[in-house]
């Protein structure tokens, strides 16, 4: 199951936290991005309780991090 979670990072600590993702496992791609979100990453797990998991102790633990939204891949 994929999963692509959009993050609002503190100012500055965006690059941070996108070398962060990019070294983690289960994350398959981690971009900068403009607009209302400043990182977003794809990521993947066995099951929906997975990327449950993985969001909440992985990526809204890291430091900087002010939101995520999570959108559920289909297809």
């Amino acid at each position: 199951m994929r999963a692509y979670v959009l993050t609002r990072v503190r100012s500055g600590e965006e690059w941070e936290l996108l070398s962060t993702l990019r070294s983690t496992t289960g994350v398959l791609k981690a971009d900068f991005t403009f607009g209302p979100y400043d990182v977003i990453a794809e990521i993947e797990a066995p099951d929906l309780a997975g990327i449950g998991r993985f969001v909440s102790e992985t990526i809204r633990c890291a430091p900087g991090v002010m939101e995520t939204v999570t959108c559920l891949a289909v297809g």
